[in-house]
């Protein structure tokens, strides 16, 4: 195998541009974004770079992906209150009053329970790009599962995040420090975006609960 049989031309300009002095920002690639494209292509406020933080769970952009912040306003889950639905929790009938409200520094998650969060950055996917998103391995270790659906191509707004305890003793994260990882994937144009459609969740801001389409 060689250039013969994979000319070189099938990697695009960004692959024969990259790092040329004289030549300006290369174009974003397709694939993965790395460190640079992220900066150059994804809306993201305030965005950090990825420097050590001694006493912090990392934050910041990092090679190939953005870890994110957690904001300072949990939900947290309660089976003490009266639900409807005879205690299953429901979907399309999920209410405030299901949840205890906390404001602070960190947040106590109960075992075997979970907290609703948000983001503490601010994202403007772009229509070509999906974020996936996943849990960072401090917090993975202890136990605690990050569960984040794709950020789809022209969503815009605060992340909800749910954070899942699956310990048998109570956990804490923390506000303002490292709490998933985002990377994100360029593709070729969809037909419909996110806000094209006319997502439910775009442009959210605070703790969204779920709710379906009327």
């Amino acid at each position: 195998m060689g250039d013969e049989s994979f000319p070189v031309e099938n990697f695009g300009t960004d692959f024969l541009t990259r790092g040329r002095v004289g030549d300006g920002p290369p174009s974003c690639p397709f694939g993965l974004l790395p460190d640079w494209a992220i900066r150059q292509y994804v809306s993201i406020t305030p965005f950090e770079e990825g420097i050590k933080r001694p006493g912090k769970i990392s934050y910041g952009v990092t090679s190939y992906g953005y870890d994110c912040r957690l904001g300072n306003k949990y939900k947290i889950f309660s089976n003490l209150t009266p639900w409807s639905c005879d205690g299953i929790i429901d979907p399309k009938d999920i209410r405030e009053e299901q949840f205890a409200h906390h404001e602070g520094d960190f947040c106590v998650i109960p075992p075997n329970s979970y907290v609703l969060a948000e983001s503490f950055e601010r994202f403007e996917i772009p229509n070509d790009v999906c974020g996936i998103c996943m849990g960072k391995s401090t917090y993975a270790r202890c136990g605690l599962i990050v569960n984040v659906t794709p950020l789809e191509p022209g969503w815009k707004g605060y992340v909800t995040i749910e954070i899942s305890n699956a310990s048998p003793v109570p956990a804490k994260v923390y506000s303002f420090e490292g709490i998933m990882q985002v990377q994100f994937h360029r593709a070729s144009p969809c037909d419909k975006t996110y806000e094209t459609k006319g997502g439910k969740y775009q442009n959210q801001i605070g703790l969204t609960l779920p709710t379906v389409d009327k």
